[in-house]
């Protein structure tokens, strides 16, 4: 007898044993039908094989006693060297849970083994059937995915499946939301604490992933009250480390705060508080900035100067003495032989005002001022006038420079309009464009300082507590005749480069550069600020030493 003939035998005694279990009504006195359907997983016949791939889960759950060699049979039709026999067997796993939920787990941790595979008809077959059992119970099919995403003590993970699970969860979960979060309160609590347990080592881009992810919840909406927003922030906290100890050489930490401080941001709009930030900025950053590698820092401080309208008053209060001290050593008290750098000093004058703002008598001491509330922290009968002496001397001083500068950019700008008049090139044109910009940011810079100094030269100053400065580094919108027609029309205005900057700039906190080239419009100029150019770095992360990429 040929291979062929017996490879026909072996499909039609399987049609037999299939079309006698689909017509008896008592399935279980036939269970010799059902052993022999998953004998044949076993058989040569590829034929065979992917009609067994069919049968054995059709009628899995009418054999209880035998689901051990069932599951079995069907795992090694799964691994099968033949691909249309692997697609098959996956088609099929979804069918174990359909009467029997109790396998549900267990069929989704295979399937998400499974996404490892190569082709692509496979893959997208264990996507299917992954989205199948996520359908039928959203929850358990969540816990079982997220089990090969957190990390377990120093256990290392197979970093493929790791990758590729979390590629299914962002490309094909997320989406589905609306979907599968269903009843939402319960699931998007579900699916929250699911993912908090998974951020105990990730990479800044998987964080960003989550949060974006966490932001889009209804829980977390427009509406949610405060101790929800405050959940978000100490996840951002938690991924900080601000329980740790603060190490100046360890690069990887300090991308990882300035990252999350920045991603923390909105939720201080949002009225949670940044007070956790704020006393470890004070405690650990502040006393050893000036050795922190020099583009961190103005990352730093631009964080500290959005995040500043949002401080308590007890925390201002805290942090000022810091603030005015950095605010010193970065305004010069004369215009010789020293440098300063511009964007540090719109940072820390903006911080300022609005800390002080909050605690304006603590600025009695600190600068010298006269600020009368009644309280005993007025320290009003002490002498400070050194203080006030030295403080209006460097205000001066950044004023002057400010001036100054401001002259010698207006003139740049007149040649950056000649030379981009005589442009010939695309490249030529952009590449001075882009110096327009860098000259625009820097006017905007020097404005904003020649704002903020001028009221503190009063022995009883107006701190500046609004958003009336827009930060030179921030996109301003202003009414516009293609900004009304959008308005108009119902449609958002396209996003202009904020401020100046170089167009191909990335949001900061997203793995992008953070730093933007806002001081290179103050290169070669006296007292300019130095050119400080953010650097993507791989950082070697915990436990698993994967490159966190928070820059």
């Amino acid at each position: 007898m040929t291979e062929g003939s017996d490879d026909a035998k072996d499909i039609e005694k399987l049609y037999e044993y299939g079309e006698r279990l689909n017509e008896v009504k008592d399935k279980s006195q036939h269970a010799e039908d059902y052993e022999n359907i998953i004998k044949a997983a076993k058989c040569s016949s590829v034929k065979a094989r992917q009609l067994a791939a069919q049968l054995i889960p059709r009628f899995f759950k009418y054999f209880p006693g035998l689901s051990v060699n069932a599951v079995d049979a069907h795992l090694d039709l799964c691994e099968a060297e033949e691909l249309g026999i692997r697609v098959q067997a996956i088609r099929g796993l979804p069918l174990f849970c359909k009467d029997t939920p109790e396998h549900l787990s267990k069929i989704v941790d295979i399937l998400a083994q499974l996404l490892t595979a190569e082709e692509n008809v496979e893959r997208d077959a264990v996507h299917k059937a992954l989205l199948s059992l996520l359908r039928q119970d959203a929850k358990a099919s969540l816990t079982a995915l997220f089990k090969h995403i957190e990390s377990v003590d120093e256990q290392i993970t197979d970093e493929n499946l790791r990758e590729r699970t979390l590629l299914f969860i962002r490309d094909k979960v997320f989406p589905l939301k609306s979907e599968l979060l269903k009843p939402s309160e319960q699931m998007e609590r579900h699916i929250t604490d699911l993912i908090k347990k998974s951020l105990q080592d990730v990479t800044g881009a998987e964080f960003k992933m989550f949060m974006d992810f966490l932001k889009s919840l209804g829980m977390f909406g427009e509406k949610a009250p405060r101790e929800r927003i405050q959940e978000l922030i100490e996840i951002i906290e938690s991924q900080a480390d601000l329980d740790a100890q603060f190490n100046v050489t360890d690069g990887d930490h300090i991308d990882r705060l300035i990252s999350c401080l920045y991603m923390a941001l909105p939720f201080f709009e949002r009225g949670a508080s940044n007070s956790k930030f704020f006393n470890y900025l004070n405690k650990h950053i502040f006393p050893v900035f000036d050795k922190l590698p020099e583009e961190r820092k103005v990352d730093l401080l631009k964080n500290l100067a959005e995040s500043s309208p949002y401080t308590s008053p007890q925390d201002s209060r805290q942090v000022l003495p810091a603030v005015v001290l950095l605010l010193k050593k970065t305004m010069p008290r004369r215009k010789a032989g020293e440098e300063m750098n511009f964007t540090y000093v719109e940072c820390l004058l903006y911080a300022f005002h609005h800390l002080a703002h909050k605690a304006p008598n603590a600025t009695n001491s600190l600068c010298g001022y006269k600020i009368v509330t009644g309280q005993p922290s007025d320290r009003l009968g002490e002498d400070f006038s050194e203080q006030y002496k030295d403080f209006s001397e460097r205000l001066n001083c950044v004023e002057d420079l400010a001036r100054a500068t401001m002259k010698k950019l207006n003139q740049g700008m007149v040649e950056h309009n000649k030379a981009l008049a005589a442009a010939v090139s695309d490249e030529a044109k952009a590449s001075i464009k882009i110096q327009k910009q860098n000259t625009t940011t820097g006017l905007r810079t020097c404005n904003n300082i020649l704002v903020m100094t001028q009221p503190l030269h009063s022995k009883t100053p107006s701190f500046i507590g609004d958003k009336r400065i827009d930060l030179s580094w921030k996109e301003t919108l202003k009414p516009s005749a293609t900004s009304t027609a959008a308005a108009a029309a119902g449609k958002r205005p396209g996003a202009q480069n904020g401020a100046g900057n170089n167009p191909s700039k990335k949001g900061r906190g997203g793995g992008g550069t953070q730093n933007q080239p806002s001081n290179r419009a103050f290169d070669g100029l006296p007292y300019g600020g130095r050119n400080v150019e953010g650097r993507g770095r791989g950082r070697s992360g915990r436990r698993r030493g994967r490159g966190r990429g928070f820059r």
